[in-house]
C-alpha cells in the first residue's frame, strides 16, 4: 500500500500483517491530514506566551495588531472609543453609537471592529466623519455594499462599511486610516422596550462574547462567508462564518480597553417610583415629571458587560395600554401594547407539571455564572412539588443525565439531584445539541405541563442549526432560557424561548437569582393567556408583526407593530385565561407620535421572514423579500449593509494598507483559561488534539507491531 505522497510503502508477508500495516498507514495518513486541517484553529486558539510578539496568537495576550504584506506578522491595530447616547420616549428608544478609531501606527490601516447591538435593534443610519466633512451611508445589498468599499479601499478612499453578521453582532470596517489620525463612525438604531413584571427595562449590549464554534474546518474553497474574517475562529460547515463572529480577546492581565461612555434620556410618560442599574454606577438627575438624565457614575467604562437600566412606575400609574404611531405617505405605521389582566381566582387548578432542567456546564460558564446556575437551579428544585415529575441534564463536551428518566420530585430524588447539582463545575465545550435533543423529545401527557427551563450564556455560533432543532422537537414542551453571566447570547436566548413558546429571563449576577427565578416561578406556575386575536374595524386592513401573536404568561404584555391605512374605529384584542374569556378595545386614533415606529414594522417583518426559513420556506424568496423591505426602509440586515465613501482619496498609492481586528475584552466574570485553556469552549479543536493524538499513539504501536513481525 503507498500513500498518495508516495513515501510510505509497506509489503505484507502474512495477511495478518498486511492488515495491521494498512491500519496504521491509514490512521497515520488520516491523522496528518487532520492535523493540517486543525493546526490553523489550534494556533489562533491557543495561549501566545511562548510565541514571537508579532504573531497573530500576541492577540489572545493584549496586542492591538492587524496584519501586513509578510505572511503571519502584524502591527499595531486601531485603538477604540465608544460615546453612546440612548432617547428613551414610552416604550420606544433611539440609540446612537459613535466609534472613533484612532490609529497609533506609522502605517495606512483598515479598522476591524466586532461589537454588539441589542437583538431587537433596527439599524437605520450611518455617517463616517473625517475631520469636518460627513458623509451619510447608503443602505445596499450585501454584495454590492462590499464591492463598493472594496473599490474605494483600493483608490485610497476613506471608506465604512457596517454589516450585520447576527441580529445582535455587527461588524464596522473602516478603510485608510491614516498614521496617527481619527476617524469616527455614527450607528443610529431603534429599538422597543421589554416590559415585564411592571418593570420598564433598556439593555444596552457592550461585548461580543467568545463562542463555541461547533464542526469541521473548511477549506478556502468550501466557505460560503469567505476568508475575510479577523476573529481567532476558522470557519466550520457548522458555522461557516466563524471568523467573523469571534473577534480576538484581550488576557485579563493586560487591563482593559475599548472605553464607552454612555447616556441616557428618558422620558418614561409616568410617575418614576424606583430607577436601578444593576451592573454600572449611574448618576441621576430629575427633568420633570418622568424625565430624568442618566450617566455613568465613572464617567467611561470597559466594554466588558451589558449595561441594564430598570424603572418602575408609580402606584396607580402603570399604563395597561400604550399605542404609538407614524405616518408614511398613505400607510399609518403602528406600534400597540397592551397588558391583560391578572387571572381571577376562579381559573382552572394547575396540572401537575413534568419539568426538565438543562444546566449549561462549559468553560464558558466558569466564575460566578456557574455559581448563579447552580443557585438557580437549587431553587427551582426546590419549588417542586411531590405532584410533578423531573430530571437534570447538563452539558459541557458531553452531555448527562442525573436520572435516566423523569422522576417523582419527592424528597428521595430532589436530595439526589441537590447533590449532583451541587457537584458541577464548568470545563470544555458548549454542544448544546445533544443536550436539548434529550430534553425535547417529542412527548405529551395530557395529564401533566411539560417545561423545559434551559440554564446557558448561550455563548455558541451554531444559533440557526439549534433554532431548527427546538422547531422539529418542541412537541407540547414549553422552553424557558435563562441567561446567565454578564454578556449572554441575548439573540440564541430570546428567539430559543420564542420558538420554544415559552420565556427569557436574565440573571446577572449572583445577588438577582432570588428574584429573577421569583419571576420565573410566577410564569411557570400561572395560567397562560392563549387564542389571542386582534379585530380591525370594518374595511381596515391590517399587515400585523408577528402574524402569529404569541401565548402570554402572567406580567407580560402583548406587543405587536401593525401597518395599516389611517382612519378611525377600535381595535378588538381577545384571548383566553384559564376559564376566563378576557377582551379589549384600542382606539386607534389619537395615538402618542412615535418616529421610527415604521422602521421598528420593518424590523419585526425582516425577522418574521427570517425565522420562516426555520419552517422550510424558500431561501431565494425569502431574501428577496427581506432585501425589498430593508431597502425600502433604509435598515441594515442579513442581507443589506451600510456603506459611506468620501470622494477625495487619502492614503498616497505608494503607501500599504494594512488590515487588523480592534480586539475585545472578556465578559466580567469569565475566566480565560476556562475558555481559551484546554479544554476550551471556544472551540471543538483542542478535544479533537487529544483524540487525535490517542489515534496516532495506536496508529504508531500498530506500525511497529507490524514492522516487528516482518522483522
Amino acid at each position: 500500500m503507498q500513500s498518495n505522497s508516495g513515501v510510505f510503502r509497506v509489503v505484507a508477508r502474512d495477511a495478518l500483517t498486511g492488515v495491521a500495516a494498512s491500519i496504521a498507514v491509514g490512521l497515520l495518513t488520516a491523522l496528518v491530514l487532520a492535523a493540517l486541517v486543525l493546526l490553523p484553529t489550534l494556533v489562533r486558539a491557543a495561549e501566545p506566551d511562548a510565541l514571537p510578539e508579532v504573531r497573530m496568537n500576541d492577540v489572545h495576550s493584549g496586542s492591538l495588531l492587524f496584519r501586513t504584506t509578510q505572511a503571519g506578522l502584524y502591527r499595531h491595530a486601531p485603538t477604540l472609543h465608544t460615546d453612546v447616547k440612548i432617547k428613551v420616549s414610552g416604550m420606544v428608544a433611539r440609540g446612537k453609537v459613535v466609534q472613533r478609531f484612532t490609529n497609533p501606527g506609522k502605517e495606512w490601516v483598515e479598522g476591524v471592529y466586532v461589537f454588539p447591538l441589542p437583538e431587537n435593534a433596527a439599524v437605520d443610519h450611518m455617517r463616517l466623519r473625517v475631520g469636518e466633512r460627513v458623509i451619510e451611508g447608503q443602505i445596499k445589498e450585501k454584495g454590492e455594499a462590499k464591492r463598493t468599499y472594496e473599490k474605494a479601499k483600493r483608490a485610497g478612499k476613506k471608506a465604512s462599511l457596517l454589516e450585520q453578521e447576527r441580529p445582535n453582532v455587527f461588524t464596522t470596517s473602516v478603510a485608510n486610516i491614516g498614521p496617527g489620525e481619527e476617524v469616527t463612525v455614527e450607528i443610529e438604531y431603534q429599538q422597543t422596550l421589554r416590559y415585564d413584571q411592571g418593570k420598564f427595562s433598556l439593555r444596552f449590549p457592550m461585548v461580543v462574547a467568545p463562542r463555541y464554534i461547533p464542526g469541521k474546518p473548511v477549506t478556502r474553497e468550501e466557505t460560503v462567508s469567505g476568508f475575510d474574517g479577523t476573529g481567532w475562529a476558522q470557519n466550520t460547515h457548522q458555522v461557516p462564518d466563524a471568523s467573523r463572529i469571534t473577534p480576538p480577546v484581550l488576557h485579563p492581565s493586560k487591563g482593559k480597553i475599548n472605553p464607552v461612555s454612555l447616556q441616557v434620556h428618558l422620558d418614561a410618560g409616568f410617575p418614576i417610583a424606583r430607577l436601578d442599574s444593576p451592573y454600572h454606577q449611574i448618576n441621576s438627575v430629575g427633568e420633570g415629571t418622568g424625565k430624568m438624565n442618566i450617566t455613568l457614575a465613572d464617567g467611561e467604562v470597559p466594554a466588558d458587560r451589558d449595561f441594564v437600566l430598570d424603572w418602575w412606575p408609580e402606584a396607580g400609574t402603570a399604563p395597561r395600554a400604550a399605542m404609538f404611531t407614524e405616518g408614511q405617505g398613505k400607510d399609518l405605521y403602528s406600534l400597540v401594547m397592551v397588558l391583560p389582566p391578572k387571572a381571577s381566582s376562579d381559573a382552572a387548578p394547575r396540572l401537575p407539571r413534568e419539568v426538565i432542567y438543562i444546566i449549561d456546564t462549559s468553560g464558558s460558564m466558569g466564575g460566578q455564572s456557574i455559581k448563579q446556575a447552580r443557585q438557580a437551579l437549587n431553587m427551582a428544585l426546590d419549588r417542586l412539588t411531590p405532584a410533578d415529575r423531573f430530571n437534570v441534564i447538563q452539558f459541557n463536551s458531553v452531555t448527562n443525565k442525573v436520572f435516566a428518566s423523569a422522576q417523582p420530585a419527592d424528597a428521595m430524588h430532589l436530595a439526589q439531584a441537590h447533590r449532583y447539582v451541587d457537584g458541577l463545575d464548568a470545563t470544555g465545550g458548549t454542544e448544546m445539541m445533544p443536550a436539548l435533543t434529550a430534553a425535547l423529545d417529542g412527548s405529551s401527557d395530557s395529564g401533566r405541563v411539560r417545561q423545559v427551563v434551559f440554564l446557558t450564556d448561550g455563548a455558541v455560533g451554531n444559533e440557526s442549526a439549534l433554532f431548527d432543532l427546538i422547531k422539529k422537537r418542541l412537541g407540547d414542551s414549553r422552553l424557558f432560557t435563562v441567561g446567565i453571566g454578564s454578556a449572554p447570547n441575548s439573540h440564541f436566548m430570546t428567539k430559543a424561548a420564542q420558538f420554544g413558546r415559552g420565556t427569557f429571563t436574565y440573571i446577572g449576577k449572583v445577588s438577582e437569582v432570588a428574584e429573577k427565578m421569583q419571576e420565573l416561578f410566577s410564569k411557570l406556575e400561572s395560567p397562560v393567556l392563549t387564542n389571542i386575536k386582534l379585530t380591525w374595524p370594518e374595511g381596515r386592513q391590517a399587515e400585523v408583526w408577528p402574524k402569529r401573536l404569541p401565548d402570554l404568561y402572567m406580567g407580560e404584555p402583548l406587543v405587536f407593530t401593525a401597518r395599516l391605512q389611517p382612519g378611525a374605529g377600535n381595535l378588538e384584542v381577545s384571548g383566553k385565561q384559564g376559564r376566563d374569556t378576557w377582551h379589549a378595545k384600542l382606539p386607534l386614533s389619537g395615538g402618542r407620535n412615535g418616529p421610527g415606529v415604521a422602521a421598528l414594522w420593518a424590523r419585526s417583518k425582516i425577522g418574521a421572514l427570517m425565522d420562516s426559513l426555520h419552517d422550510g420556506a424558500d431561501a431565494t424568496k425569502v431574501r428577496k423579500d427581506v432585501i425589498d423591505v430593508a431597502l425600502r426602509h433604509h435598515l441594515v440586515s442579513k442581507y443589506t449593509s451600510l456603506v459611506a465613501v468620501d470622494v477625495t482619496p487619502s492614503r498616497p498609492m505608494d503607501k500599504t494598507l494594512h488590515k487588523g481586528a480592534v480586539p475585545t475584552n472578556l465578559p466580567h466574570g469569565w475566566q480565560y483559561e476556562k475558555v481559551f485553556g484546554l479544554p476550551q469552549t471556544a472551540t471543538a479543536a483542542p478535544l479533537q488534539l487529544r483524540v487525535g493524538m490517542l489515534l496516532l499513539v495506536i496508529a504508531l504501536g500498530l506500525m511497529f507491531m507490524a514492522r516487528g513481525r516482518k522483522a
